[in-house]
């Protein structure tokens, strides 16, 4: 009976230790903040993948496991993280930002209109409007597409956000993102055959920017009666 007893207890100290270690994380952040530290997002990944297995379903390592997928450009990956991010907390505007971009690199334009658009109504921001309007113009959809662009016209813009177009093979311009917004709806104007408003959106976006290239050579071709230069 002594015998049994000591095996009983020794049985249920192991069965304790081993649950503890099951659920402590602590070496996994300490890898987790070493391969951080030395750049290796192959091991943060699987680190990060360790905790959430002991953290359960409700881990907030998902939201940073999210940020090195996104970093990665590993967009497939990036979605569905962020889709079971967002299933639990929708409020969480930087996932959804990660997800709409994720979808947009992955060409479902459709989906990444969709969460743009919740994205938009969520932050107030104009970029997010601007790239909106983006998609609804790579769609053909052009009303759609003048509603978003007059709405980021109308929402605040910071002056910190700059959008990048290929002048040519080897040279890309940062422009200034109201003027972006302009030359934008200079060309959904233009595919709605509303040639007069799209002379005036192209000149603006020049007045805004006066280096604009993409704007000036679109500028040009409206008033000499020619096609523009989609983005």
């Amino acid at each position: 009976m002594r015998k049994f007893y000591i095996t009983l207890s020794a049985f249920l100290a192991i069965t304790s230790f081993y649950a503890q270690s099951n659920t402590d994380t602590s070496l996994d952040k300490a890898v987790l903040k070493q391969a951080l530290r030395y750049a290796d997002s192959d091991v943060a990944k699987k680190s990060m993948y360790d905790i959430i297995a002991k953290e359960g379903d409700n881990s907030t390592y998902k939201d940073s496991l999210a940020y090195l997928y996104f970093n990665d450009r590993k967009y497939a990956s990036c979605f569905m993280v962020c889709a079971d991010v967002l299933s639990k907390d929708g409020s969480k505007q930087q996932i959804l930002e990660m997800q709409a971009v994720s979808l947009e690199n992955m060409g479902a334009y459709d989906k990444a209109a969709q969460t743009y658009a919740k994205l938009t109504v969520k932050s107030g921001n104009n970029y997010h409007a601007y790239k909106l309007a983006n998609l609804y113009f790579a769609l053909k959809k052009y009303d759609e597409a003048m509603s978003a662009i007059k709405k980021a016209q109308e929402l605040k813009d910071t002056g910190e956000i700059k959008v990048s177009y290929a002048v040519n093979k080897n040279y890309q311009q940062q422009v200034a993102l109201l003027a972006a917004i302009s030359n934008l709806r200079g060309l959904i104007e233009f595919e709605q055959e509303k040639l007069d408003l799209a002379k005036i959106s192209f000149q603006k976006a020049v007045e805004i920017q006066e280096d604009f290239v993409l704007a000036k050579e679109n500028l040009e071709a409206v008033i000499a009666g020619k096609q523009v230069k989609k983005e």
